[in-house]
């Protein structure tokens, strides 16, 4: 039974490590809260004190992590994978931050010993919890294939992106992608709305039209039935980190901007406790003045 690492078993992270344990790996894991690995460790799973210990127990280290910061942290930090003297020499994470942290922390630990693969995952809570991420890696594809069964057992979808950093890139422009959609399909709601046609019918007329996806059906649904989840939605940072590669490579990309701001408007009037369609539709009901 292979040994894995995971750090950072929170919302995310939790569900991803709970079906690692579930596929037959043992597992090692740490969190700067104790307190949400404690259900990990109820089905097993053992807590070390830090990402070095995690790393000289296991044979390669996952993670799942909220920033940049915490990224370099746990790489470069004090108690970091970099001062591991043994064991795991691979470490595969699957946090929402920018390319250029994880190339950076790649050159770093390259000098350790240290290989790196770069993934994201595409879903929420619900379906890391279930294993039916979308799962995109990048990095070398002679590291990839071999490990393919870890990602198999936290991803209902798994693709290889190229080059290291490719996947951050590729959650980046998903997160692009899903904003534009939610904001796009609130304010057409909002402009029938006002013209009479009801949330209902614009509903049956999307899912009955060449429009309708998985995604598309999914937020009407909860549009229409208000069942708004009240948690912090990851999509605006996501969209920032892409808006500033987009600035860096000289590309404009003014939806992606103009989404960016109308999350920004959601922060600034206390709107943003929700997930991203909770937060579209409060947005579109405070700028066109239309009751909730």
């Amino acid at each position: 039974m292979k040994t894995l690492g995971f750090i950072g078993t929170g919302g995310m992270g939790s569900g991803m490590a709970a079906n690692l344990i579930k596929a037959g790996y043992r597992l090692l894991v740490n969190d700067l809260r104790r307190e949400v690995t404690r259900n990990l460790e109820s089905r097993g799973a053992e807590f070390k004190e830090s990402p070095k210990a995690v790393a000289e127990g296991s044979e390669l280290v996952l993670s799942m992590l909220p920033y940049n910061e915490a990224v370099q942290e746990v790489g470069l930090g004090k108690g970091g994978l970099h001062e591991a003297t043994r064991g795991a020499k691979l470490w595969i994470d699957c946090s929402s931050i920018d390319k250029k942290t994880i190339l950076e922390v790649d050159r770093q630990l390259k000098g350790k010993g240290w290989r790196i693969l770069d993934a994201s995952a595409g879903g929420v809570e619900e379906q890391a919890a279930a294993g039916a991420l979308s799962l995109w890696v990048s990095g070398p594809k002679e590291l990839f294939e071999p490990h393919r069964p870890v990602f198999q057992a936290m991803g209902k979808t798994i693709l290889h992106v190229g080059e290291l950093g490719n996947a951050k890139l590729v959650k980046n422009a998903m997160a692009m992608w899903a904003a534009i959609e939610h904001m796009g399909l609130v304010e057409v709601m909002s402009w029938l709305k006002k013209g009479g046609v009801s949330e209902e019918t614009f509903q049956t007329v999307m899912l009955s039209s060449q429009q309708r996806s998985e995604a598309i059906e999914r937020i009407l649904q909860t549009l229409v039935s208000r069942k708004f989840k009240p948690r912090k939605s990851w999509m605006p940072k996501d969209v920032g980190f892409g808006l500033e590669m987009a600035r860096e490579m000289e590309v404009p990309v003014p939806f992606s901007a103009l989404t960016y701001q109308l999350f920004s408007v959601a922060q600034a009037n206390g709107l943003d406790g929700y997930e991203a369609t909770g937060i579209a539709y409060h947005v579109y009901a405070l700028i066109t003045g239309q009751k909730k």
